[in-house]
């Protein structure tokens, strides 16, 4: 059975020879689109399992691509992974903010965006766990229904923010979330919290977590995810 397809939105043809060879090495199926009006007609014409999409396009732009898509009842369930230059990282809090499921900074390893790549199609082809069951990754147990916490077994003490916070990003290991996504899913009754204080309440976290803070990653100028063992890249 042929893997699924990927539609490589990307307007250096060299860039995108690269990856579509190591995409089709490990028997992906491969488009490739130069621009975005390109990328919204191949789409039309056969719908892709994932876009990788580059920002900076000719004519639409990769945020307009985006947008558009997620805008359409019969596209927005397509996942997106942003592939941005390092200096883009206000665009890539854009993206995400629209809809976008992961980013891979240029430039970037093959090896990496095979991970990310092979990451969110899982996760999108994963059934979701029914609202309030107990969440299990990596040694840590979020019980929402519990309100409770437990590292290898052991249980924690986190504040109200803490445990939401951590709730929210366990939800979708992997996901990239905004600091302001954060505070949209993590402020409630009793809750106060600002974009900074997303940072402090990280951190604190961490503390607790003790040998699993690891658990949380920072992604530089954007936000926050929860480690995905499956895009784990080694050297």
């Amino acid at each position: 059975m042929s893997k699924p397809l990927v539609l490589i939105v990307e307007d250096e043809a060299d860039i995108a020879d690269l990856i579509e060879f190591h995409l089709a090495r490990e028997g992906y199926q491969t488009s490739v689109a130069s621009s975005g009006i390109a990328a919204l007609d191949a789409v039309s014409d056969e719908e892709p399992a994932l876009i990788l999409l580059d920002i900076m396009l000719p004519d639409l732009d990769g945020l307009e691509v985006c947008r558009r898509l997620k805008a359409s009842s019969a596209t927005e369930q397509i996942p997106i992974i942003m592939v941005s230059a390092k200096g883009e990282e206000s665009d890539v809090v854009v993206g995400l903010e629209l809809g976008a499921d992961d980013y891979v900074a240029k430039p970037f390893s093959p090896r990496v965006l095979l991970a990310r790549t092979r990451a969110v199609l899982r996760r999108h082809q994963a059934a979701p766990a029914p609202d309030g069951s107990a969440i299990e990754h990596l040694g840590v147990r979020i019980d929402p229904q519990r309100h409770e916490v437990r590292v290898n077994g052991d249980p924690i003490s986190l504040t109200l923010t803490e445990h939401r916070l951590l709730e929210y990003l366990a939800a979708r290991p992997g996901f990239v979330r905004t600091r302001d996504q954060i505070v949209s899913a993590v402020r409630g009754e009793g809750t106060v919290l600002s974009s900074r204080a997303v940072d402090v309440h990280v951190a604190s976290l961490r503390r607790k977590l003790g040998d699993h803070s690891s658990i949380i990653e920072t992604v530089r100028g954007v936000g926050y995810r929860l480690a995905d063992p499956d895009s784990v890249v080694t050297t």
